[in-house]
């Protein structure tokens, strides 16, 4: 049964979150003496320290209530703070799959916390058998699940997650930076029915702004509530929080620009089929392709030197290159430089 109050680090169940001058006073008229802020300039005030505005209009475009949103500095912040509220460092883990996101990890050893890695099998799915004998461990808190994977880009299989939110006794954090791109529901939709779940998504992809940093996590408000207490009280800036609003207010371009993008992805998967040098082209429901060739590290080298920029990824799926979908004329770029590559190889 799972028990919040028994995942999260003690010390943090009886914090005291720091008290800004706009949490005293909410209101948006009068003189404002109260932050120590400089009178003179146009972003001389501290931003609303909950993005009240933005979780309205986000709470509209997902029908999500806006008391089970929180919006982080990128979701590398919303990850980071999962650490911070429920692991208590040197002594809990956390599980991952691999290949997958390397923030995880990264988080992890940031915050002196143990990481368990499960193998996703040969097509990059959950394997119960070897995951479930770690749910009785009580020192790990969190599953990290990346749906769509990164950098395989497949949906992860919805019984597997179900299987594992029933089952599992801590919490089970969906990554789902690249949902937007997959005509598969979001996991945000059944928050209400997982007391144990956590939905992080982000502006950074679909939406694109990924230089504005803004992250978003889909839970419970009882588990929300802490990260709220627990992160710095103006974490998202005022130009971010805007240029976020801003992006919601134009769906419609946001909506084209996807279409855009699947388009291209199609076309390019298209013309890597009809290339014999080309081993596999993983099925994709990210804004990605990642490809198998004979030589990885040669290609990438020789790519970088004609300044097209793709990402090696053989040290984490063997000789494979993975392929962010960019506009036509980028895509045709790449991919009449890489036929020239491949022939000098092959010479």
């Amino acid at each position: 049964m799972f028990n919040l109050n028994k995942i999260i680090r003690p010390n943090i169940l009886s914090l005291k979150a720091y008290s800004s001058a706009r949490d005293e006073y909410k209101g948006s008229s009068g003189v404002f003496l109260d932050a120590n802020e400089n009178p003179f300039g146009t972003l001389n005030r501290y931003p609303d320290p909950y993005q009240q505005e933005l979780k309205k209009k986000l709470s509209s475009h997902k029908s999500i209530d806006s008391n089970n949103i929180f919006i982080g500095n990128g979701s590398d912040e919303v990850i980071d703070l999962s650490f911070r509220i429920f692991c208590e460092p040197g002594i809990d883990k956390v599980l991952t799959f691999s290949p997958s996101y390397g923030m995880y990890e990264v988080s992890a050893n940031i915050n002196n916390v143990e990481i368990v890695k499960v193998p996703l099998n040969d097509d990059f799915q959950i394997n119960l058998t070897e995951t479930e004998q770690y749910f009785n461990d009580p020192n790990i808190k969190i599953i990290f699940i990346c749906s769509p994977n990164n950098p395989t880009g497949n949906i992860i299989d919805e019984d597997s997650i179900t299987y594992i939110l029933k089952n599992f006794n801590g919490l089970v954090f969906i990554d789902e930076a690249y949902i937007d791109f997959s005509p598969t529901e979001s996991w945000a939709s059944k928050i209400e029915f997982y007391p144990n779940l956590i939905v992080s998504q982000t502006f950074s992809k679909a939406w694109g702004l990924a230089a504005a940093r803004v992250g978003i996590a889909y839970a419970n408000a009882k588990i929300l509530a802490y990260y709220n207490n627990v992160k710095p009280p103006y974490n998202v800036s005022k130009l971010n929080q805007q240029a976020a609003i801003n992006a919601l207010e134009n769906s419609e371009q946001y909506e084209q620009n996807k279409q855009l993008l699947l388009e291209q992805k199609k076309f390019l998967v298209s013309e890597l089929s009809n290339i014999d040098s080309i081993n596999k082209i993983y099925p994709s429901d990210a804004n990605f392709i990642l490809i198998e060739v004979d030589d990885a590290d040669k290609i990438y080298q020789e790519l970088i030197g004609k300044k097209v920029i793709v990402r090696n990824r053989n040290k984490l799926v063997k000789n494979c290159i993975r392929i962010s979908i960019g506009t036509a004329e980028e895509n045709s770029k790449f991919l009449t430089e890489l036929k020239q590559v491949l022939k000098k190889l092959t010479l």
